[in-house]
């Protein structure tokens, strides 16, 4: 089973810490998870039905916002940008415009730069993806749907149609690269811009030669 711990040092700080599950079950009730987390909010949070924005957050005129949502201390949301099916942004994270984000968690300081798309995914602590980057949660191209991952060799099934990427503390990933379905990176991994990304795939490769 995959360990929070080997890509969050900082994981049992945080509030989701509490929360039981494998990383495809989280973003699955990534929704519901957020409701229950709206609930223990301080009063610094400004709350309108199931979004809540802290006070020093900035949230640009013609962002698109459909909760349920946090939005933390001195986050920042582009106008332009899309969010929703549950979206929790930690303290300094940042959407920038054009950008869709969807059933996410975004740990301290990171953040989605312009034209790109998050969906079903777990962001360590500052985590940077540049411009352009899709982060995939659907395996549109094969029969098979349901999404497998692929941890120091071993197959791991998940059940889940829909799931993106865990991507571990201070990963970078170059403009314009995407991240297939079930994508592990490792705290401190390196895209380089223009990469296609798919464990799953190279997997297979590797298993019929």
């Amino acid at each position: 089973m995959i360990q929070f711990s080997d890509y969050f040092a900082n994981w049992q700080q945080t509030e989701l810490a509490a929360i039981n599950g494998a990383p495809w079950e989280l973003t699955g009730s990534a929704a519901d998870i957020i409701k229950g987390m709206l609930l223990q909010l301080a009063d610094d949070y400004r709350i309108t039905n199931t979004i809540a924005i802290h006070e020093s957050a900035t949230v640009e005129d013609g962002a698109t916002l459909k909760g349920p949502m946090i939005i933390g201390p001195n986050a920042f949301v582009s106008s332009r940008s899309y969010l929703r099916g549950g979206v929790y942004m930690s303290e300094g994270c940042a959407i920038g415009p054009f950008c869709e984000v969807k059933s996410s968690f975004l740990l301290k300081g990171s953040k989605l730069a312009h034209l790109g798309f998050l969906g079903d995914s777990i962001l360590g602590e500052h985590v940077n993806l540049e411009a352009g980057v899709v982060v995939a949660n659907h395996r549109n191209e094969w029969a098979e749907k349901e999404i497998k991952l692929i941890e120091n060799s071993r197959e791991l099934l998940t059940g889940a149609i829909k799931f993106g990427s865990l991507i571990g503390d201070r990963s970078k990933v170059g403009a314009n690269s995407v991240l297939a379905p079930g994508t592990l990176l490792k705290p401190g991994t390196i895209i380089p811009r223009l990469t296609s990304v798919d464990q799953q795939a190279k997997h297979l490769s590797l298993a019929t030669q």
